[in-house]
Protein backbone atom coordinates (compact mmCIF):
# COMPACT_ATOMS: atom_id res chain seq x y z
CA UNK A 1 0.00 0.00 0.00
CA UNK A 2 1.61 3.20 -0.90
CA UNK A 3 1.70 6.19 0.83
CA UNK A 4 -1.31 8.32 -0.49
CA UNK A 5 -3.87 5.05 0.17
CA UNK A 6 -2.94 5.26 3.75
CA UNK A 7 -3.39 8.56 4.34
CA UNK A 8 -6.91 8.10 1.72
CA UNK A 9 -7.80 5.32 4.64
CA UNK A 10 -7.52 7.83 6.98
CA UNK A 11 -9.62 10.55 5.46
CA UNK A 12 -12.43 8.20 4.91
CA UNK A 13 -11.86 6.70 8.19
CA UNK A 14 -12.58 9.96 9.80
CA UNK A 15 -16.44 9.93 8.58
CA UNK A 16 -17.48 7.59 11.32
CA UNK A 17 -15.44 9.51 14.25
CA UNK A 18 -17.23 12.51 12.71
CA UNK A 19 -20.67 10.65 13.23
CA UNK A 20 -20.01 9.04 16.76
CA UNK A 21 -18.87 12.38 18.19
CA UNK A 22 -21.93 14.31 16.91
CA UNK A 23 -24.39 11.45 17.77
CA UNK A 24 -22.48 11.68 22.06
CA UNK A 25 -23.10 15.45 21.78
CA UNK A 26 -26.77 15.06 21.02
CA UNK A 27 -26.96 12.58 23.52
CA UNK A 28 -25.06 14.69 26.40
CA UNK A 29 -26.86 17.63 25.23
CA UNK A 30 -30.41 17.08 24.38
CA UNK A 31 -30.72 13.59 26.41
CA UNK A 32 -29.35 15.57 29.44
CA UNK A 33 -30.90 17.42 32.12
CA UNK A 34 -30.30 20.75 30.68
CA UNK A 35 -33.65 22.86 30.34
CA UNK A 36 -33.42 25.80 28.15
CA UNK A 37 -37.14 27.18 28.77
CA UNK A 38 -36.17 27.85 32.75
CA UNK A 39 -33.41 29.85 31.31
CA UNK A 40 -35.51 31.55 28.71
CA UNK A 41 -38.35 32.45 31.62
CA UNK A 42 -35.99 32.89 34.71
CA UNK A 43 -38.44 34.08 37.43
CA UNK A 44 -41.36 33.89 34.98
CA UNK A 45 -41.16 30.03 34.28
CA UNK A 46 -44.44 27.65 35.30
CA UNK A 47 -45.46 24.84 34.51
CA UNK A 48 -47.65 25.99 31.33
CA UNK A 49 -44.90 28.05 30.06
CA UNK A 50 -41.84 25.77 30.51
CA UNK A 51 -44.86 23.50 28.17
CA UNK A 52 -45.45 26.21 25.36
CA UNK A 53 -41.71 26.91 25.05
CA UNK A 54 -40.60 22.84 24.65
CA UNK A 55 -43.52 23.09 22.20
CA UNK A 56 -42.29 26.02 19.86
CA UNK A 57 -38.59 24.72 20.30
CA UNK A 58 -39.22 21.27 19.38
CA UNK A 59 -38.54 19.56 22.96
CA UNK A 60 -41.79 17.67 22.61
CA UNK A 61 -40.69 15.52 19.57
CA UNK A 62 -39.61 12.00 19.64
CA UNK A 63 -36.04 11.73 20.74
CA UNK A 64 -35.21 9.76 17.94
CA UNK A 65 -37.08 12.41 15.61
CA UNK A 66 -35.03 15.45 17.28
CA UNK A 67 -31.35 13.17 16.59
CA UNK A 68 -31.95 12.63 13.23
CA UNK A 69 -32.89 16.84 12.63
CA UNK A 70 -29.79 17.31 14.62
CA UNK A 71 -27.55 15.19 12.43
CA UNK A 72 -28.90 16.12 9.52
CA UNK A 73 -28.38 19.72 10.02
CA UNK A 74 -24.91 19.36 11.39
CA UNK A 75 -23.56 17.59 8.74
CA UNK A 76 -25.38 20.01 6.25
CA UNK A 77 -23.97 22.79 8.19
CA UNK A 78 -27.47 24.21 9.16
CA UNK A 79 -26.51 24.91 12.46
CA UNK A 80 -29.57 26.70 13.86
CA UNK A 81 -30.57 29.87 15.64
CA UNK A 82 -29.42 30.95 19.35
CA UNK A 83 -32.20 30.23 22.35
CA UNK A 84 -30.96 32.40 25.43
CA UNK A 85 -27.05 33.83 24.92
CA UNK A 86 -27.98 35.68 21.53
CA UNK A 87 -32.00 34.88 21.46
CA UNK A 88 -32.97 34.61 17.39
CA UNK A 89 -29.65 35.47 15.94
CA UNK A 90 -27.89 32.71 14.04
CA UNK A 91 -25.45 30.37 15.63
CA UNK A 92 -22.97 30.95 12.69
CA UNK A 93 -23.14 34.70 13.48
CA UNK A 94 -22.72 34.21 17.05
CA UNK A 95 -19.70 32.06 16.41
CA UNK A 96 -18.24 34.61 14.14
CA UNK A 97 -18.33 37.61 16.04
CA UNK A 98 -16.40 35.79 18.76
CA UNK A 99 -14.17 33.05 17.06
CA UNK A 100 -11.39 35.62 16.10
CA UNK A 101 -10.48 36.46 19.65
CA UNK A 102 -9.57 32.54 20.21
CA UNK A 103 -8.12 31.96 16.92
CA UNK A 104 -5.84 35.06 17.83
CA UNK A 105 -5.05 33.64 21.18
CA UNK A 106 -4.24 29.94 19.96
CA UNK A 107 -2.22 30.97 17.11
CA UNK A 108 0.22 32.33 19.72
CA UNK A 109 -0.35 29.70 21.88
CA UNK A 110 1.06 26.94 19.16
CA UNK A 111 3.70 29.37 17.66
CA UNK A 112 5.57 30.12 21.00
CA UNK A 113 5.88 26.29 22.11
CA UNK A 114 7.09 25.81 18.42
CA UNK A 115 9.11 28.46 18.45
CA UNK A 116 10.36 28.15 21.80
CA UNK A 117 9.96 24.54 23.32
CA UNK A 118 11.51 22.96 20.01
CA UNK A 119 14.40 24.75 19.39
CA UNK A 120 15.31 24.69 23.19
CA UNK A 121 15.22 21.08 23.05
CA UNK A 122 16.94 20.67 19.71
CA UNK A 123 19.82 22.69 20.83
CA UNK A 124 19.76 20.79 24.56
CA UNK A 125 20.06 17.40 22.50
CA UNK A 126 23.01 18.98 20.29
CA UNK A 127 24.69 19.57 23.62
CA UNK A 128 24.29 17.30 26.26
CA UNK A 129 25.34 17.37 29.66
CA UNK A 130 26.46 21.01 29.52
CA UNK A 131 24.97 23.85 31.36
CA UNK A 132 22.73 25.25 28.67
CA UNK A 133 21.36 21.57 28.43
CA UNK A 134 20.45 21.49 32.32
CA UNK A 135 19.10 24.99 31.87
CA UNK A 136 16.84 24.30 29.11
CA UNK A 137 15.77 21.04 30.60
CA UNK A 138 14.89 22.43 33.99
CA UNK A 139 13.04 25.22 32.32
CA UNK A 140 11.17 22.37 30.24
CA UNK A 141 10.16 20.36 33.58
CA UNK A 142 9.23 23.80 35.46
CA UNK A 143 6.49 24.51 32.50
CA UNK A 144 5.53 21.43 32.17
CA UNK A 145 4.29 21.24 35.92
CA UNK A 146 2.62 24.70 36.28
CA UNK A 147 -1.03 23.74 36.37
CA UNK A 148 -2.97 26.54 33.84
CA UNK A 149 -5.28 27.73 36.64
CA UNK A 150 -2.27 28.59 38.57
CA UNK A 151 -0.03 30.06 35.91
CA UNK A 152 -2.58 32.28 34.98
CA UNK A 153 -3.41 33.66 38.20
CA UNK A 154 0.20 34.42 39.02
CA UNK A 155 1.37 36.23 35.20
CA UNK A 156 -1.56 38.20 36.14
CA UNK A 157 -0.36 39.27 39.42
CA UNK A 158 2.96 39.66 38.32
CA UNK A 159 2.28 42.13 34.96
CA UNK A 160 -0.62 43.91 37.06
CA UNK A 161 2.63 44.95 38.99
CA UNK A 162 5.32 44.47 36.75
CA UNK A 163 7.61 47.42 37.98
CA UNK A 164 7.35 45.92 41.05
CA UNK A 165 8.29 42.56 40.25
CA UNK A 166 10.70 43.24 37.20
CA UNK A 167 12.65 45.83 37.75
CA UNK A 168 11.03 48.57 36.57
CA UNK A 169 9.56 47.07 33.80
CA UNK A 170 6.09 48.23 32.80
CA UNK A 171 4.46 45.70 31.15
CA UNK A 172 1.58 48.11 30.38
CA UNK A 173 3.16 50.96 28.66
CA UNK A 174 5.35 48.23 26.53
CA UNK A 175 5.66 48.85 22.96
CA UNK A 176 1.81 49.72 23.11
CA UNK A 177 -0.54 50.81 25.84
CA UNK A 178 -2.84 47.95 26.92
CA UNK A 179 -4.40 46.10 29.71
CA UNK A 180 -3.32 43.34 31.35
CA UNK A 181 -6.59 41.70 30.95
CA UNK A 182 -9.26 41.83 28.82
CA UNK A 183 -11.09 41.29 25.45
CA UNK A 184 -9.04 42.47 22.34
CA UNK A 185 -10.74 44.78 19.92
CA UNK A 186 -10.37 42.99 16.75
CA UNK A 187 -12.45 45.71 14.38
CA UNK A 188 -9.49 46.39 11.31
CA UNK A 189 -7.09 43.93 12.62
CA UNK A 190 -5.61 43.68 9.63
CA UNK A 191 -4.03 46.97 10.88
CA UNK A 192 -0.44 46.51 12.47
CA UNK A 193 -1.11 48.85 15.40
CA UNK A 194 -4.11 47.38 15.98
CA UNK A 195 -2.42 43.77 15.42
CA UNK A 196 -0.19 44.21 18.14
CA UNK A 197 -2.19 45.85 20.47
CA UNK A 198 -4.63 42.80 20.10
CA UNK A 199 -1.74 40.51 20.25
CA UNK A 200 0.15 42.15 23.32
CA UNK A 201 -3.16 42.05 24.91
CA UNK A 202 -3.80 37.94 24.22
CA UNK A 203 -0.03 37.21 24.76
CA UNK A 204 -0.61 35.85 28.95
CA UNK A 205 -3.21 34.14 28.21
CA UNK A 206 -1.37 32.42 25.05
CA UNK A 207 1.91 32.19 27.24
CA UNK A 208 -0.60 30.18 29.66
CA UNK A 209 -2.23 28.04 27.05
CA UNK A 210 1.02 26.79 25.35
CA UNK A 211 2.91 26.55 29.14
CA UNK A 212 2.70 22.46 28.86
CA UNK A 213 3.23 21.95 25.15
CA UNK A 214 6.64 24.07 25.42
CA UNK A 215 7.62 21.88 28.13
CA UNK A 216 6.43 18.01 26.29
CA UNK A 217 7.92 20.07 22.76
CA UNK A 218 11.30 20.60 24.61
CA UNK A 219 11.66 17.86 26.85
CA UNK A 220 10.45 14.90 23.44
CA UNK A 221 12.97 17.21 21.09
CA UNK A 222 15.78 16.51 23.28
CA UNK A 223 15.35 12.87 23.55
CA UNK A 224 14.58 12.69 19.63
CA UNK A 225 17.46 14.44 18.75
CA UNK A 226 19.75 12.22 21.15
CA UNK A 227 18.30 9.29 19.60
CA UNK A 228 18.84 9.86 16.18
CA UNK A 229 22.56 12.01 16.97
CA UNK A 230 23.36 8.34 18.07
CA UNK A 231 21.94 6.31 15.01
CA UNK A 232 23.55 3.63 13.28
CA UNK A 233 23.00 5.65 9.76
CA UNK A 234 24.61 9.35 11.41
CA UNK A 235 27.43 7.01 12.50
CA UNK A 236 27.66 5.72 8.94
CA UNK A 237 27.42 9.90 8.09
CA UNK A 238 30.24 10.94 9.98
CA UNK A 239 32.51 8.04 8.41
CA UNK A 240 31.93 9.10 5.02
CA UNK A 241 33.40 12.19 6.15
CA UNK A 242 30.21 14.56 6.11
CA UNK A 243 30.56 18.18 7.34
CA UNK A 244 28.56 18.20 10.62
CA UNK A 245 26.09 20.71 9.77
CA UNK A 246 25.11 18.84 6.58
CA UNK A 247 24.76 15.43 9.27
CA UNK A 248 22.43 17.92 11.56
CA UNK A 249 20.26 19.10 8.92
CA UNK A 250 20.10 16.65 6.44
CA UNK A 251 20.07 13.95 8.40
CA UNK A 252 19.07 14.47 11.83
CA UNK A 253 16.98 17.69 12.15
CA UNK A 254 13.82 16.11 9.60
CA UNK A 255 14.01 12.07 11.55
CA UNK A 256 14.18 13.88 14.98
CA UNK A 257 11.01 15.77 13.99
CA UNK A 258 8.73 12.56 13.69
CA UNK A 259 8.31 11.86 17.53
CA UNK A 260 6.68 15.93 17.49
CA UNK A 261 4.25 15.47 15.26
CA UNK A 262 1.72 13.48 17.37
CA UNK A 263 2.70 15.47 20.67
CA UNK A 264 2.04 18.89 18.59
CA UNK A 265 -1.29 18.00 16.56
CA UNK A 266 -2.43 16.53 20.06
CA UNK A 267 -1.48 19.49 22.23
CA UNK A 268 -3.10 21.96 19.70
CA UNK A 269 -6.54 19.22 20.17
CA UNK A 270 -5.62 20.39 24.52
CA UNK A 271 -6.17 23.81 23.64
CA UNK A 272 -9.65 23.72 22.76
CA UNK A 273 -10.37 22.64 25.97
CA UNK A 274 -8.39 25.02 28.16
CA UNK A 275 -9.26 27.72 26.22
CA UNK A 276 -12.67 28.38 28.16
CA UNK A 277 -10.98 28.33 31.52
CA UNK A 278 -8.41 30.52 30.54
CA UNK A 279 -10.63 32.84 28.30
CA UNK A 280 -12.98 33.36 31.46
CA UNK A 281 -9.89 34.21 33.76
CA UNK A 282 -8.02 36.82 31.39
CA UNK A 283 -11.67 38.09 30.11
CA UNK A 284 -10.88 37.16 26.42
CA UNK A 285 -14.65 36.43 25.80
CA UNK A 286 -14.25 33.94 22.92
CA UNK A 287 -15.69 31.36 21.53
CA UNK A 288 -14.08 29.17 25.28
CA UNK A 289 -15.78 31.65 27.60
CA UNK A 290 -19.13 31.89 24.38
CA UNK A 291 -19.35 27.71 24.90
CA UNK A 292 -19.30 27.70 28.73
CA UNK A 293 -21.95 30.93 28.73
CA UNK A 294 -23.99 28.59 26.34
CA UNK A 295 -23.73 25.57 27.99
CA UNK A 296 -24.72 26.96 31.88
CA UNK A 297 -27.53 28.77 30.20
CA UNK A 298 -28.91 25.80 28.18
CA UNK A 299 -28.26 27.07 24.47
CA UNK A 300 -28.88 23.99 23.33
CA UNK A 301 -28.46 24.56 19.49
CA UNK A 302 -25.28 26.76 19.98
CA UNK A 303 -23.83 24.35 22.75
CA UNK A 304 -24.71 21.76 19.51
CA UNK A 305 -22.82 24.00 16.73
CA UNK A 306 -19.55 24.46 18.64
CA UNK A 307 -19.09 21.30 19.49
CA UNK A 308 -19.28 19.86 16.00
CA UNK A 309 -16.97 22.43 15.31
CA UNK A 310 -14.65 21.04 17.94
CA UNK A 311 -15.16 17.43 16.89
CA UNK A 312 -14.75 18.92 13.18
CA UNK A 313 -11.36 21.05 14.28
CA UNK A 314 -9.93 17.63 16.66
CA UNK A 315 -10.59 15.51 13.71
CA UNK A 316 -9.28 17.78 11.13
CA UNK A 317 -6.20 18.27 13.72
CA UNK A 318 -5.37 14.17 13.15
CA UNK A 319 -5.74 14.27 9.29
CA UNK A 320 -2.95 17.04 9.50
CA UNK A 321 -1.15 14.42 11.71
CA UNK A 322 -1.53 11.75 9.25
CA UNK A 323 -0.59 13.82 6.14
CA UNK A 324 2.51 15.46 8.02
CA UNK A 325 3.36 11.62 8.63
CA UNK A 326 2.90 10.70 5.16
CA UNK A 327 4.86 13.52 3.86
CA UNK A 328 7.65 13.02 6.30
CA UNK A 329 8.10 9.60 7.16
CA UNK A 330 8.80 7.48 4.59
CA UNK A 331 7.72 4.05 6.43
CA UNK A 332 4.01 5.09 6.90
CA UNK A 333 1.84 2.56 5.17
CA UNK A 334 5.05 0.14 4.61
CA UNK A 335 3.71 -2.11 7.69
CA UNK A 336 0.33 -3.22 5.84
CA UNK A 337 1.83 -4.84 3.31
CA UNK A 338 3.51 -7.80 5.21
Amino acid sequence: MSRWTYFAKRLVLAIPVILFGTSLTFLIIYAGPIDPATAILGQKATPERIQQIHESLGLNQPLWEQYVDFIVNMFTFNLGDSWVVQPNTPAYEVIANFAPRTILMGAWAVLLPLFIGIPLGFYAGLNPNTLGDYSASFGGIVWRAMPNFWLAVMLMMILSNSEKFLLGFDWQSFIVSTNVAGAPDMNNIWNFGNFLQASKLVLPASLVLGSASMGNEMRIGRTAFLEVKNSNYVEMARAKGLPGRTIVWKHIFRNALIPLIPVITAEAGVLVGGSVLVETVFGINGIGWLFFNAVTNGDLPLSGALMFLFILLLVGLNILQDFLYTVVDPRVGFESEG
